[in-house]
């Protein structure tokens, strides 16, 4: 499932495609994804200009002139292709994707007022899209009861503090959990608890005072998470096996894993000296140093 880097990659390689043209025709090419598309779909977005693209959690969001949103969601598999007049093709992102592009699998293709077209592309279906009102969405089905962006203003240790105390659930759990952090996934958490020095099995609250108040693992694991993500952005994502970015090119942030599909390897922090281990947590593999991270 790509992460958030990788759906925030995807939105800026469509963005300079899509935002403020008119969608001139839209090609629908079967009644459902992973859910039934929208009643009368292409009909509804057939002459309709896209004001914003932006992205909450894992989704995408194009903000239309009738003041509906298309919600877009990439599953597993899907991709977005933008071709333009006499330019190659190209996949805003850049992952390798090993089940390559089948055009029996071009489900939704969006003809722009430029000439230029966007094909979303899906092999395994698990994406989705959605026309809602943009009035009231974050109470839609999609978005209601999500957490907060750990890319936006509202992450902080006060806030994580805040959320976590008095949790007794793993602290990786936690920062999984979409209702209290929307859009974190199992590589950059592995990833951020390392660099915060924060073993995977310590209790969630263990980062707040008794009263709530944060203690500095929780500035710090803020300070952190907002650091991995924005280095995988522009790095272009983790290049997940089944996961292709906009642009068609290869995301590197893969190559600086430092605990993440390292098991048995030797951990990265001078003078260290230990391996890293996998466990795992609700079955999903964490990975981790028993000597850097240590259960406080």
């Amino acid at each position: 499932m790509p992460e958030l880097p990788e759906v925030e990659t995807v939105r800026r390689g469509l963005e300079p495609a899509m935002l403020g043209q008119v969608l001139a025709s839209v090609e629908q090419r079967r009644p459902d994804l992973r859910f039934p598309l929208p009643e009368r779909f292409a009909e509804r977005l057939t002459g309709r200009k896209v004001e914003s693209l932006s992205r909450r959690a894992k989704y995408l969001i194009a903000d239309l002139d009738d003041g509906q949103a298309l919600v877009m969601h990439l599953g597993m598999s899907g991709r977005f292709i933008v071709e333009a007049p006499g330019t190659p093709p190209t996949e805003p992102g850049s992952y390798y994707n090993e089940i390559g592009r089948h055009l029996q699998h071009d489900h939704v293709v969006f003809h722009l007022g430029s000439g230029a077209r966007v094909t979303y592309n899906d092999v395994r279906r698990f994406g989705f899209m959605d026309l809602l009102p943009r009035a009231g969405l974050e109470a839609s089905k999609h978005f209601a009861g999500m957490g907060i962006e750990p890319l936006g203003n509202a992450l902080s240790g006060e806030t994580l503090a805040e959320l976590f105390a008095g949790k007794l659930a793993p602290l990786k759990a936690a920062l999984l959990d979409q209702r209290l952090v929307a859009g974190l996934g199992n590589i950059y958490v592995c990833e951020a608890l390392f660099r915060a020095g924060l073993h995977p099995e310590a209790a969630a609250g263990s980062i707040a005072t008794s009263t709530g108040r944060p203690r500095e693992a929780a500035h710090a694991l803020a300070r952190i998470i907002r650091e991995v993500l924005e280095e995988a952005v522009a790095a272009g994502g983790s290049t997940l096996r089944d996961f292709a970015h906009a642009d068609g090119s290869l995301g590197y942030f893969q190559h600086r894993f430092r605990v993440y599909d390292r098991e048995g390897d030797p951990c990265v922090t001078p003078g260290c000296g230990h391996l890293v281990k996998r466990l795992v947590q609700s079955g999903r593999s964490t990975f981790y140093c028993e000597s850097c991270q240590k259960r406080r």
